[in-house]
């Protein structure tokens, strides 16, 4: 864990606020790659996730950027996040990276919907500093809704950010995504309905699977009806189980005393992926690729459930 002050706060765009965060201990952050992420510890016990927007930098090792979007139905997080202020301290983690940058790309495709640009912004900085070929289009409802627009509008960016604003979105997608290409990988973050836009358009033009290249922020609905109990099984220990209706994997095992990593809770983060030795698990998240799912050699605890009575996991 890493302790840390907040040393700025931003109105950013409607609804929502940036926070400048630096060691305690007048020391350099970790570096890090663009599309990072970090767990925030807010007051009240609640961890998030949040992307770094700006890239580490050895000049500037110190500052690490988020931003916060206040959500209408909030679990608690992005209100505890709003109420933090300049000089307040806390810890957060060590950046990792779930959302990197292809390293083979020719060109890259950035699209960001909403409250999505905080990670495609630090794309977006990086690869202009490094003279990549990239475009950037950021999709809002308003104007006024739209973050980080000076730093869009700089002469670094302004001729490869593109803000599209209250457009027919499915519309600019379809044409911007029209023409596969070998070379180019596309990067899509923002609010799922968008995302799913985004994917689903790429595939049905006829793109790579392979570079596309997604980060979703929450969770689709899940349908609940018919859920059933099953066990699980430690691999290491032998010990097993039982998972009731409206319990999750990671609970269970969590009051049990079983080490699992969790993030997000939510099956979007990744942390908690964990092999599957035996049985086909009920997936539920929103990170592993159809592929990785059609194999059902892991899954995430946090979330997924199991389609037969047992699960042994490599625990």
């Amino acid at each position: 864990m890493l302790d840390v002050i907040v040393q700025r706060r931003e109105q950013e765009a409607e609804d929502i606020l940036s926070f400048d965060f630096v060691s305690s201990k007048n020391a350099s952050l970790p570096a890090f790659t663009p599309g990072a992420h970090i767990d925030v510890h807010l007051p009240g016990g609640i961890v998030r996730q949040y992307s770094l927007c700006h890239p580490w930098s050895e000049s500037s090792p110190g500052q690490y950027t988020i931003a916060v979007q206040r959500e209408p139905q909030s679990r608690g997080g992005s209100v505890a996040a709003h109420a933090l202020q300049t000089g307040m301290a806390l810890q957060i983690s060590e950046p990792r990276n779930l959302f990197e940058l292809a390293p083979a790309a020719q060109k890259h495709l950035l699209f960001a919907g909403g409250i999505g640009i905080t990670p495609i912004v630090c794309m977006a900085q990086a690869l202009a500093s490094q003279g990549q070929l990239f475009e950037l289009h950021y999709f809002c409802r308003s104007q006024e809704r739209a973050a980080f627009q000076r730093v869009l509008k700089s002469s670094a960016l302004s001729q490869f950010a593109h803000l599209h604003v209250g457009t027919d979105t499915a519309a600019e997608v379809a044409q911007l995504l029209s023409t596969p290409e070998a070379g180019t990988h596309v990067y899509v973050c923002g609010p799922t309905g968008f995302m799913d836009c985004v994917l689903g358009t790429a595939a049905n033009q006829g793109w790579n699977a392979q570079n596309l290249h997604k980060e979703y922020f929450a969770a689709a609905v899940v349908e609940l009806q018919g859920d059933q109990s099953f066990q699980v099984q430690v691999a290491s220990t032998g010990q097993h189980y039982e998972i009731p209706v409206g319990k999750t994997v990671f609970e269970i095992l969590d009051s049990a005393g079983v080490n699992v990593p969790v993030s997000c809770e939510q099956g979007v983060c990744g942390t908690c992926v964990t092999r599957v030795l035996q049985g086909t698990p009920d997936h539920r998240d929103q990170y592993l690729t159809d592929a990785e799912k059609a194999a059902n050699d892991c899954f995430t605890p946090c979330c997924s459930r199991s389609r037969t009575p047992l699960l042994v996991l490599d625990l």
